[in-house]
């Protein structure tokens, strides 16, 4: 098989490209600004509600072919990380809204050339459910955010209706066998066990030499027997949290992490995020390992330290493993503009985290 190089110039900027992300911030801000005055503090634009803190380690893979074999993952060895579990919503609803999911990885002790304004020794991935990011663009990422602007102001009720919409419907296509729709999936997802969950970057990021995409799959016997548990909401407004922090009292969590690597400019389009990216074209494949010991996930100093300190972007990253594409390039300035603004208003300083010996016990 051919894997395609990284080249400065596979990107192709959209002409009003920095509008749309001005557009972004200044209508997530508002958002914010509306969560912060009903609930007298703010919290994270996007997947605020947390369900598990944790940290473990990082092992990558020994004998890796050379495309494998790239920036971070050049070389075998084991890194410390912190891994944060959350809901969607940049609002802390009750798990009867149940919509898209994320997993943020924070890995320590890396060396090498950084993004500019990144200083730490760390290599962030901030991962989500779904193995693509319905908004397409940043013109459709903007297009996106004034959708879910529009419904924060609602009650939650109204947005459990919406989610249950969404799930009845991608029920349905997968009954007739028309697959799920990513979009729906987006707004209405599955009451699942969010450890039995796989989790994607979405969006294309530089790989070295080459270009992938980034997952990480449930792996451990435990998870496994996870496929088909399902919350009652009805009993358990937080049961999500609850059923993570019940799983890390017993057992141990561990997830491979895998790069699905660029073949093709036609079918796996870097600017495009709402293109799956067809696995019998290019298949995720295994270089790491990370391992979340039995612990206690939720202790208050340590949730309070990951959920108001802490910071988790893609621009905090290697630059051979720079984010590719639109939605990254808006990503990595809005990630910071809305941080810039929970902080100050919380009057909360925000660390750019960079040993897990900074992370409470």
């Amino acid at each position: 098989m051919t894997y395609l190089r990284y080249s400065d110039d596979i990107e192709t900027r959209e002409p009003d490209e920095q509008e749309s992300i001005d557009g972004i911030i200044k209508g997530m801000t508002q958002e914010s600004q509306t969560v912060e005055k009903r609930d007298g503090h703010a919290v994270r634009a996007s997947h605020a509600k947390s369900t598990a803190c944790v940290t473990g380690t990082l092992t990558i893979a020994a004998d890796l072919p050379p495309e494998l074999a790239q920036g971070l993952f050049a070389n075998p060895g084991t890194f410390d990380v912190a891994v944060r579990f959350a809901q969607g919503p940049g609002e802390k609803l009750g798990d009867r809204v149940s919509t898209h999911r994320g997993m943020s990885i924070k890995v320590f002790g890396v060396e090498g050339e950084k993004l500019p304004g990144h200083d730490a020794p760390t290599q962030d991935f901030v991962l989500a459910s779904g193995t693509t990011f319905p908004a397409g663009t940043a013109a459709g990422f903007l297009s996106q955010a004034k959708k879910i602007g529009v419904t924060v102001p609602m009650p939650e009720g109204v947005k459990s209706a919406a989610a249950s919409i969404a799930r009845n419907i991608n029920k349905v296509l997968n009954a007739v066998g028309a697959g799920p729709s990513p979009t729906l999936d987006f707004y209405g997802h599955p009451f699942s066990h969010p450890l039995a969950e796989s989790y994607f970057s979405q969006c294309p990021i530089r790989f070295g030499d080459h270009v992938a995409k980034i997952g990480t799959f449930p792996v451990a016997p435990e998870q496994q027997t996870l496929t088909d548990w399902r919350l009652d909401p009805h009993e358990d407004e937080d049961g999500f949290r609850h059923a993570a922090v019940s799983y890390f009292g017993g057992s141990d969590a561990v997830f491979e992490l895998r790069a699905q690597l660029w073949t093709d400019a036609d079918t796996q389009p870097i600017e495009d995020t709402s293109v799956d990216w067809q696995t019998n074209e290019s298949a995720y494949r295994t270089v790491a390992t990370i391992r979340l010991p039995r612990q206690a996930a939720y202790g208050p100093e340590r949730v309070r330290y990951f959920d108001e300190v802490m910071t988790f972007r893609p621009a905090h990253s290697l630059a051979v493993h720079r984010p590719l594409g639109g939605v990254m390039r808006a990503r990595m300035q809005v990630y910071r503009a809305l941080s810039d603004f929970r902080h100050r208003e919380n009057g909360i300083a925000a660390a750019n985290t960079g040993s897990v010996d900074d992370i409470p016990a």
